[in-house]
């Protein structure tokens, strides 16, 4: 994937399904999208994802809640019966009629009139009694799913995946741009109250991978955008300012919730690295220039919790998020970016073996300049910015002052031109005065 002369090279076609689906692919499910990925998970029972006390399949079938329920105790028998009718669409006991006006409340639970446009209105919409039934599934969802704790994550993601599944089967009849919305909606409403228990759990080595990669991230302070081939100009603080926005975008990624939110801070940071790139250079930003530029941003920010946010994003976000559109372009490029810093190299900088290790252990090698730490390289920038501007403005003092002394000059020479001209009018006609006597 990575040339050395070029420095970064991304082809396009790497970054989609090696199911050849169109869908974008992501390092986490090994070159797969989610769609192709849990179907080869499924399609083999023999493997086994996960261990530990928890319950497995049984009968190679999909793992329901029942199985669990079924373990605990007779006051739980009520969310059984109603996870039941969740994934099954029928009732206990059944009642004339009762699956197809089940069905046909939920799918018009969805504002007919007019979509919700902000996730405000929409918890207020869930309070009318049309939007009743999608109010108890979700509220059934959470209260069953809080009480599998112990669950594995990876099947805690099945779970979240399929209840986005069967929550999307109702609005299939509605245009994208309205059910979209929706199920962002409801993604947010499940996963914030999900997400004390699901974000890092303990029974995933997340929190680990977290500071693995933070002590990586750390270590490489000293790689500089042009080690990178970031085509970005020296010293120009607008392209300085776009690089920190998105570094303050990445970095705020940990403060969000819902797996929407997190896309949206790698959406804004992915926006503000081409914003960066085309200020900078009058041509447009290519896939590498900007793979390039996010690798310099992660180095840059260190953004906490990386690990962790991203797979949180990959194990329950909505599936067509990271599949396709822009969110799960620069998705796919953010998990790009983080394989390139934990596999880098000196082949991949353009350095010999002995440089890199010499940068790594914080000697400085002679054969190649650049400054030993990243702080004190914008320190000696800013620096030599301000002389350069100095040295400006005292050019600008000077050709004030030698145009000053130049109109002095010339109101001289013009002065005397004047009163010349009138001594010579008054030598050729001079004046005699005649006193008149009284």
């Amino acid at each position: 994937m990575w040339e050395a002369h070029r420095g970064i090279h991304v082809d396009q076609s790497e970054l989609l399904c090696k199911e050849g689906c169109g869908y974008y692919g992501n390092p986490a499910w090994q070159g797969y999208c989610s769609k192709c990925w849990r179907k080869r998970n499924r399609s083999q029972p023999d493997q086994k994802r996960d261990t530990g006390p928890c319950p497995s399949v049984e009968g190679g079938k999909p793992l329901t809640f029942s199985k669990f329920e079924e373990k605990k105790s007779s006051e739980m028998s009520r969310r059984v019966n109603t996870m039941k009718r969740l994934f099954g669409g029928s009732r206990t006991p059944p009642k004339r009629g009762s699956e197809p006006a089940d069905t046909q409340s939920v799918t018009s639970s969805a504002p007919q009139k007019s979509q919700p446009v902000d996730f405000t209105e929409f918890l207020k919409s869930l309070r009318k009694p049309s939007t009743q039934v999608l109010h108890r599934r979700c509220t059934a969802f959470l209260s069953s799913l809080e009480s599998q704790r112990y669950l594995p994550v990876q099947k805690q993601s099945d779970l979240v995946q399929d209840f986005y599944q069967s929550i999307a089967g109702h609005f299939h009849s509605f245009p994208e741009e309205q059910s979209a919305p929706m199920m962002e909606h409801i993604e947010k409403l499940i996963m914030t109250r999900l997400y004390k228990w699901v974000f890092c759990p303990d029974s995933s080595d997340d929190e680990h991978r977290d500071l693995t990669l933070q002590r990586r991230i750390r270590a490489l302070h000293w790689v500089t955008p042009q080690m990178l081939r970031v085509p970005v100009g020296e010293g120009r603080s607008e392209v300085n300012d776009h690089f920190l926005s998105a570094i303050t975008a990445i970095i705020g990624m940990d403060a969000k919730r819902a797996p929407q939110d997190k896309l949206s801070c790698v959406f804004k940071c992915s926006q503000s690295i081409f914003t960066a790139l085309a200020s900078s250079n009058p041509e447009p930003a290519n896939a590498d220039d900007f793979l390039s530029g996010l690798i310099h941003v992660v180095l840059k920010a260190n953004p906490p919790r990386l690990h962790s946010n991203m797979q949180y994003i990959i194990r329950f976000g909505l599936p067509h998020s990271l599949m396709a559109g822009e969110s799960g372009y620069y998705f796919t490029n953010l998990c790009c970016a983080v394989t390139f810093i934990e596999k880098l190299n000196g082949l991949s900088l353009n350095l010999t073996p002995e440089q890199f290790e010499g940068y790594m252990q914080g000697r400085k090698p002679e054969e190649r300049e650049s400054p030993v730490s990243e702080p004190e390289s914008e320190g000696l920038r800013l620096a030599k910015k301000n002389r350069e501007l100095l040295g400006e403005i005292e050019k600008r003092q000077e050709r004030v002052a030698l145009g000053m002394r130049e109109m002095e000059e010339e109101l001289g020479k013009w002065v005397q031109s004047v009163h010349a001209q009138v001594q010579e009018i008054k030598a050729k006609a001079p004046l005699d005065v005649i006193s008149t006597k009284s």
